[in-house]
């Protein structure tokens, strides 16, 4: 027995040891809103909206400009955002733990693609978005099955879809 073990303690199985990661946890955090109480994915949300309005309202970016800013946002939130879930997760021990909030932010993005860059619509965008995220309509849920931040993530893309759909036919419609 080596002196960390004493003679009367059982040696137990080796854990894998993940170390704590500064940059994952500040993505899959969305530096630090997922650690807001209580829904810190309503925060997260609601955070992406917000960043989203404050581009949009002091850029006066065209609505061709604002669309594609919003798609390489988007694509770089999916691009840093899964592998710092799966780090994170793993640091944690525990499966889409709901502090990793980087999902929610990606599929609300998502959500606002399309979309007149104002509250109103902002609003709409972010009920709708929180609406499938919660409710994960068909084939939402499936999804989560994916291994470690492909799951946590490729969820909430589903929803922010459904969302994004959803609110275009109410542009059209309304």
């Amino acid at each position: 027995m080596s002196a960390d073990h004493p003679a009367s303690e059982p040696l137990a199985a080796p854990v894998q040891s993940v170390k704590k990661n500064p940059w994952a946890t500040a993505v899959a955090t969305f530096f630090g809103v997922g650690y807001l109480k209580p829904g810190p994915g309503t925060w997260a949300s609601a955070a992406a909206v917000l960043l989203w309005l404050a581009e949009g309202m002091t850029a006066h970016l065209t609505a061709r400009t604002e669309l594609i800013g919003l798609l390489f946002w988007i694509a770089v939130a999916i691009i840093l955002g899964v592998p710092a879930a799966t780090l994170v997760e793993k640091a944690s021990g525990r499966t889409d733990p709901g502090f990793v909030v980087i999902d929610e932010v990606i599929g609300q993005w998502i959500a606002l693609l399309f979309s007149p860059v104002d509250w109103r619509h902002g609003l709409i965008a972010l009920v709708l978005f929180r609406l499938f995220d919660i409710a994960k309509p068909f084939p939402v849920r499936r999804f989560e099955r994916l291994p470690g931040g492909w799951g946590i993530v490729f969820d909430d893309v589903a929803a922010g879809l459904y969302a994004l759909v959803s609110a275009s036919l109410l542009r059209i419609w309304i």
